[in-house]
C-alpha cells in the first residue's frame, strides 16, 4: 500500500481550493463532536527533549491511537529563540504521520505547521463556544505571532466579533498584525495590555514567554464575564497567567495529565482545577452558568486535535485529488531476506 505524502504545497493547494473558512469550520466541528462523544482514542501526555539555549526550546513527539483502526503521530519542535539559521523560520514545525493499526503500515504523512496552527485555533473556538458569552464581540489577542491569525480566524466563525485588539511586546508584530488578519474583515488596532484587560470579552495568550518569566497579562480591570484562552503555557516553569486570577475562575484543561505538567495547571493544586474541556463538551447544561463569570481554558494541545485535523485533510484531499501516493517502506522479495527488493 502506497502512503498519501503531503507536502506543504498541497496542504496550501487544499486550503486554497475549499477556502480557509471551510477548513477551519470542519476543524472546528469535528473536534467538538469527538470532544463531546469521548472517542475511544488513547492520548498519552507528549514526550520529548529539551534543547539547549537555556531549555526555551524542546522536540517532542504526540500519539493518538484508536485501537484497531489506526495512530496519529506528531513530532514537533518548538524553537522560540532566534539564531542565525533560524532567523526567518517559523517558532514550531511539526509532520503528522498516520500508521495502521492491524498491518502496522505506513498510511499517510504531511506537513503539519498549518495543521497545527488550525487545530489550536479550533480548541480555543470549541471551549470558547460552551464558556464564553455567545454575544461576545472583543476579541484580546496577548501575542500576535503565527498562532494569533488562526486564534482571530477560529473565534470569528463561532463569534460575532466586531474588534480585536493586540498586544505585543514586539511592536512591529502588532502592528502587522492587520494587514495578516484583513480578511476577517474586522476592525483591528494595538492596544495596551490595561485597555485589552478592561475591554475583551474573550482574550487568548498565545506568547513565546521565557520560563520563570510570566504571567504576560494582569488580573486587574478584566471583565467579570471575561473567558481566556491560555495557549501559550507549554513548558514546566512556563505560563502566563496570574495565580489569583486562575483560582478565582474555572480553569478547564485540554489534557489533564499534560496541563498540570507544562500547562497553566502546573501552578494549581486539583481541587482548584475544573472539568477537562471533553467533559463540557459532553455536558454542556452544567457548565452554561459559567458564561457569566470568569473562565479559563488551559490549552496544552491535545494529540486528538491533531488526529482530527488529520482526518479533515485526508478527506478534503480525497475529494479534491490532491495529494502524491508513494511507496516509502521497503518490501522485500523475501520476507526473511532484507537484500531483496520487491518489483
Amino acid at each position: 500500500m502506497d502512503a498519501l505524502v503531503l507536502t506543504q504545497r498541497h496542504v496550501g493547494k487544499i486550503v486554497e481550493l475549499c477556502g480557509r473558512d471551510v477548513f477551519a469550520d470542519l476543524v472546528i466541528d469535528r473536534l467538538h463532536r469527538a470532544l463531546a462523544e469521548k472517542s475511544k482514542g488513547v492520548a498519552p501526555a507528549r514526550a520529548g527533549f529539551s534543547r539547549c539555549h537555556g531549555d526555551t526550546g524542546s522536540i517532542e513527539w504526540m500519539p493518538y491511537h484508536v485501537p484497531g483502526d489506526c495512530m496519529t503521530l506528531k513530532t514537533v519542535s518548538y524553537t522560540p529563540f532566534r539564531t542565525t539559521k533560524r532567523q526567518y523560520l517559523p517558532v514550531i514545525s511539526a509532520t503528522l504521520t498516520r500508521f495502521d493499526d492491524e498491518t502496522g503500515r505506513l498510511t499517510a504523512m504531511c506537513d503539519a505547521r498549518l495543521l497545527t496552527a488550525i487545530r489550536t485555533g479550533a480548541a480555543s473556538a470549541v471551549a470558547s463556544r460552551l464558556l464564553a458569552r455567545p454575544e461576545s464581540r472583543v476579541l484580546g489577542l496577548v501575542g500576535a505571532g503565527a498562532q494569533a491569525v488562526t486564534q482571530a480566524h477560529a473565534l470569528s466563525r463561532v463569534f460575532p466579533l466586531e474588534q480585536i485588539l493586540v498586544h505585543d511586546i514586539e511592536a512591529s508584530h502588532a502592528a502587522s498584525f492587520a494587514d495578516r488578519v484583513r480578511f476577517l474583515d474586522l476592525q483591528v488596532r494595538p492596544a495596551g495590555l490595561a485597555e485589552l484587560v478592561a475591554t475583551a470579552d474573550i482574550i487568548c495568550t498565545a506568547t513565546t514567554v521565557g520560563v520563570g518569566e510570566g504571567p504576560v497579562l494582569s488580573a486587574d480591570g478584566l471583565q467579570p464575564h471575561a473567558h481566556i484562552n491560555a495557549v501559550g503555557a507549554d513548558l514546566v516553569g512556563k505560563t502566563e497567567l496570574p495565580l489569583p486570577l486562575l483560582r478565582a475562575a474555572l480553569v478547564v484543561p485540554d489534557h489533564l495529565d499534560q496541563a498540570r505538567h507544562e500547562g497553566e495547571c502546573q501552578q494549581l493544586s486539583e481541587p482548584e482545577i475544573g472539568p477537562r474541556l471533553s467533559a463540557v463538551c459532553s455536558h454542556p447544561e452544567r457548565w452554561a452558568p459559567y458564561r457569566h463569570r470568569t473562565t479559563v481554558f488551559d490549552s496544552t494541545g491535545h494529540a486528538l486535535e491533531d488526529h482530527v485535523a488529520l482526518d479533515v485533510l485526508l478527506q478534503l484531499a480525497a475529494e479534491t485529488g490532491v495529494g502524491e501516493r508513494m511507496l516509502m517502506e521497503h518490501l522485500p522479495d523475501d520476507a526473511l531476506d532484507p537484500y531483496t527488493f520487491a518489483h
